[in-house]
């Protein structure tokens, strides 16, 4: 429990939101391994480049987690990359970054998460670089690493990176928080104040 103690943003991805199916809303859930791909700036010539296209490395039930170097305003992730995901029977795309073509992702039905939208395509700006590395989150306010084979977590509530050194002890803690949860639902339901009710089922 100390060890999950350790981590206070209980591995919420900040800024990352639902676009599709729907925009924050409707009760799409993806769940998965991460398969990351790393962007790099066009400008940068030394960044190692891909041979074929990442979107058709995606293991079947991964998550693709897709890391756009900043700024974020051309668009590094499209309608076809959907397509082919939803092809290759991944769960959803994550994208840190910048997506287009939304009709398209909610016409596919296909779960996306990103940073922010655009217009324009993000050939001019960056490119693929790598796939199944570390990525550092996007983010001026949180340090945050997803890594390969990590859990990767989404629904209306955002994102969530579940290390997966700490998989086997999460699943072992979740049961029964949720099961006292649901008791203080019930507690409350029938009468209790919330303060009784986390005392006598949470222990606090």
């Amino acid at each position: 429990m100390v060890e999950l103690r350790c981590h206070a943003h209980g591995g919420f991805l900040e800024g990352l939101v639902m676009y599709s199916p729907e925009f924050q809303a409707g009760k799409a859930k993806i769940v998965g391994p991460a398969f990351t791909v790393k962007f790099a700036p066009k400008a940068d010539k030394t960044a190692p480049k891909l041979q074929g296209n990442y979107i058709d490395q995606i293991p079947e039930g991964a998550v693709l987690f897709i890391s756009q170097p900043v700024p974020h305003i051309n668009a590094c992730y499209g309608g076809l990359m959907s397509l082919r995901a939803k092809m290759l029977n991944a769960k959803g795309t994550v994208i840190d970054g910048a997506v287009r073509d939304l009709q398209e992702h909610r016409d596919l039905d296909y779960p996306l998460f990103a940073r922010s939208t655009g217009t324009t395509a993000g050939g001019a700006v960056c490119f693929p670089s790598e796939v199944n590395v570390p990525l550092k989150l996007q983010s001026s306010i949180q340090n945050a690493v997803v890594s390969p084979g990590d859990y990767i977590i989404a629904d209306l509530d955002g994102v969530v990176c579940l290390p997966a050194g700490l998989a086997e002890k999460v699943l072992d803690v979740v049961p029964g928080i949720f099961a006292a949860d649901n008791q203080c639902a019930k507690a409350i339901r029938e009468g209790m104040t919330v303060k009784e009710a986390f005392a006598t089922y949470r222990g606090r």
